[in-house]
């Protein structure tokens, strides 16, 4: 996404709604008795606080030290911004902590140090190191940072890091270990040419050379020309890598033959000609942002045997930064190594190679929509929303640190360590990424019911932002567009259908004949039929059913049976469905949670029971996940015979039968749903062995509604739904009142229903 595409306010409402900023410090102990602030703070404080200062390791067991990692910048060199300030960085280093914790579940502090001179900002930070676990250099300019991060490497005793330099070093190192693999190259005969000189190009090509490159082979290009030994306005961190070479003085001259082009430096240097100059099989990482030295496509179009990888998204072979930092501290907190070393660096690399040619976890597939993404020239460095990162690379890294000596403790159980870190990744739920990234592979048409609306319209702009959706508007034009003018919205080019105006005539009347021929043997006249499609819920649903739109949006201010009328009377269900079911996903700090059916029947049968529980397996099959299905009731597995107890258990009967690839349990209370301990050493029986539900049916409306409304709520859980389950095409009905994420989320939802129903 450009930025262009968002708006400033709605980028400065999302730093200053509700809490100012993106980050805040929660207490991880409780805090509601007179006792827990005893235990908290004074007089129990003091009893840790004695036990560090005779034993200062002990700072790791009774504080949070060790998951801690300062973000630190003087903002001399903010990404795409340059020369800013601190204060100006802070939103930055924000999200920086953000990517941390929702990647690694590591805690930031950042800092954003008034330092312009290296020695002031290494003495700050030298004093800091008590409260730190790890430090995170951040957007400082070259070459103090080189000064900074080599200063403090010497006096402080917790790995550091300054990941403009070492992060792209690492993730194009796993790229261009797997490029020359694919295309037969060995490293210390390949030739580079190298355009940038900066802290990044540094870092890479010495990290390069540690893998076996030879200095020989390089040309290294910056703003002044050809980095030689002739020159004398080099600084000392560039000079070493500087070539003998003097007669190839420009970047066109050393292209040809060339083996690898690294760029880190200004957009559209590198021409189509000069590619077309390189040697066979050339491999190039056009890396500057937003715009790199060379367009993929452009590069593209001289050699088909090129492999290339940029800094975008929207290419393959991304190389961010993100693959690497947040599991590299991860792994050095874990061993509470004293540094990041070379030795740790090449570890992560070839990590990251290793795990690009391993076969790709389905959800990966899910999230870029493809069937099988797969080891090649477009696909040498993982994915960002693998969730295999933070165990191979956390685990590398780790690895590496005790094998070079820098480890201060010993990891002596790996499957216990893997284990641990998976369960990390559960803090962030990424089933949400995974569906936005799918919608955006292959937008589909979305009709919005309710389009007169400003959460629906805010919404459809978010949709056009992340080009998940070609939304569709019902409603009347000049009204639509005050509310645009009045909130500052631009939905220009979106489709705007006022389906009330006389053009409209007989587009109404098609489909009242339509409406009719359904309708008609269930007590519906022809003029009630016309009168029917004029209603604008009604109407979205009659697109759809003609090949108009492929999915509809509704029900934001309307009544739930009244917004689901429409899709059971034009739509219908599925061949082989007897009952639609609603049902409710909940992003919950354990992973997602799926909710069925919440909505719709008031008091199933067993039998509805066994559908309502087949859609929503399949379902959540969808989402690419194992459904772990629990069967609720008040009733723990026959310890009571009530009618819903029974329905539960004779449902869950017949579930094990027809079902046998599912996890399915019941009946039982919802906790022992979770508590797998306790339903281990009572009912070591179960099914869900050492597993815990990620999908509960309920025995009626009433217990599922309550359920899902008060989570929603007393705890904060965001959520999307209620997903509807079992039609033919993809209709979905908010609930009164859903939010604009809400809206998204659902249009999300509804566009990768529409793709597999194609």
């Amino acid at each position: 996404m450009s930025i262009s595409s968002i708006l400033k306010q709605d980028a400065l409402a999302y730093h200053s709604e509700g809490k100012p900023g993106k980050i805040e410090v929660k207490p991880t102990k409780s805090t509601a008795t007179q006792r827990d602030l005893s235990l908290a703070y004074s007089p129990g404080v003091a009893e840790p606080c004695l036990e560090i200062a005779a034993f200062p390791e002990k700072v790791y067991q009774y504080t949070a030290k060790g998951n801690l990692v300062g973000v630190i910048s003087n903002g001399t060199a903010v990404l795409g911004l340059g020369n800013i300030g601190p204060e100006a960085s802070k939103p930055v280093m924000e999200g920086k902590g953000v990517l941390f914790k929702i990647f690694a579940d590591i805690d930031v502090f950042d800092l954003e140090l008034n330092c312009l001179e290296p020695n002031d900002f290494v003495e700050t930070v030298v004093r800091l190191e008590p409260t730190f676990g790890g430090i995170n250099l951040e957007d400082i300019k070259s070459p103090e940072c080189f000064e900074i991060e080599e200063k403090l490497k010497k006096r402080l005793k917790i790995p550091i890091m300054h990941d403009d330099q070492h992060g792209t070093a690492i993730i194009s190192s796993a790229a261009l270990i797997n490029a020359l693999e694919i295309v037969g190259k060995k490293i210390d005969q390949a030739r580079f040419v190298v355009s940038g000189a900066g802290a990044a190009a540094i870092s890479c090509v010495k990290l390069y050379l540690q893998l076996g490159a030879k200095i020989e082979n390089f040309l290294i290009f910056d703003k002044d020309g050809l980095v030689s030994k002739a020159r004398t306005d080099l600084n000392p961190y560039v000079s070493p890598l500087a070539c003998e070479a003097q007669e190839k003085r420009i970047l066109a001259e050393a292209m040809k033959g060339a083996d690898v082009f690294l760029g880190l430096s200004v957009g559209n240097i590198l021409s189509p000609d000069m590619v077309a100059t390189m040697a066979k099989d050339p491999i190039v990482f056009a890396m500057a942002n937003p715009t790199p030295e060379i367009g993929y496509l452009e590069a593209k179009a001289v050699r088909d045997d090129l492999i290339m990888a940029t800094g975008r998204s929207d290419y393959p072979n991304q190389v961010n930064n993100v693959l690497g930092f947040p599991f590299i501290f991860r792994g050095a907190l874990d061993v509470r190594a004293s540094e990041i070393n070379d030795e740790m660096k090449l570890a992560a690399a070839k990590a990251l190679a290793c795990l690009a040619k391993k076969p790709v976890p389905d959800i990966v597939n899910l999230a870029y929509n493809e069937k099988s993404i797969s080891f090649g020239p477009e696909y040498i460095i993982p994915k960002p929303v693998d969730p295999r990162l933070i165990t191979t690379v956390s685990m590398a890294v780790a690895k590496a640190a005790m094998d070079s000596g820098v480890a201060t403790v010993q990891i002596k159980n790996w499957d216990e360590y893997e284990h641990q870190l998976a369960k990390r990744l559960g803090l962030d739920n990424q089933v949400m990424k995974f569906i936005l990234k799918r919608a955006k592979s292959n937008p589909k048409r979305i009709v919005f019911a309710d389009a007169q609306n400003l959460k629906v319209l805010k919404a459809v702009r978010e949709v056009l932002d992340e080009g998940i959706a070609k939304p569709i508007l019902l409603g009347n034009q000049a009204t639509i567009q005050a509310i645009c003018e009045e909130h500052h919205i631009d939905l220009q080019g979106t489709e705007i259908l006022d389906f009330k105006h006389p053009d409209s005539e007989p587009l109404l009347k098609e489909f009242a004949d339509l409406f009719y021929e359904k309708r008609k043997r269930r007590g519906y006249t022809r003029w009630e039929a016309e009168k029917q499609v004029r209603k604008s819920n009604y109407f979205a649903a009659m697109m759809l059913e003609t090949h108009r739109a492929d999915g509809v949006i509704s029900g934001l201010t309307k009544n739930y049976p009244e917004a689901i009328r429409p899709a059971l009377q034009i739509i219908g269900k599925k061949p082989g469905v007897k009952k639609v079911a609603g049902m409710y996903l909940l992003l919950s700090k354990k992973g997602p949670l799926f909710f069925s059916d919440t909505t719709i029947n008031f008091q199933p049968s067993v039998e509805d029971i066994v559908e309502i529980t087949r859609l929503t397996g399949e379902a959540v099959e969808r989402f690419n996940l194992q459904p772990r299905i629990a069967l609720l009731s008040y009733s723990n597995f026959g310890s009571a015979d009530g009618d819903d107890a029974i329905k539960m258990r004779e449902a869950t009967h017949i579930l094990q039968e027809k079902y046998p690839q599912w996890l399915i349990e019941g009946e039982m209370q919802a906790h022992l749903a979770f508590d797998k301990e306790l339903r281990q050493q009572n009912y070591p029986f179960a099914s869900l062995g050492n597993e815990t539900a990620n999908t509960l049916i309920f025995p009626n409306l009433s217990a599922a509604n309550i359920a899902y409304n008060l989570l929603k709520e007393a705890a904060e859980i965001e959520y999307i739904g209620p997903i509807l389950l079992g039609l033919r095409k993809p209709v979905h009905v908010l609930q009164l009142g859903a939010s604009v994420r809400e809206i998204v989320n659902m249009v999300a939802i509804a566009v990768v229903e529409a793709q597999t129903t194609e």
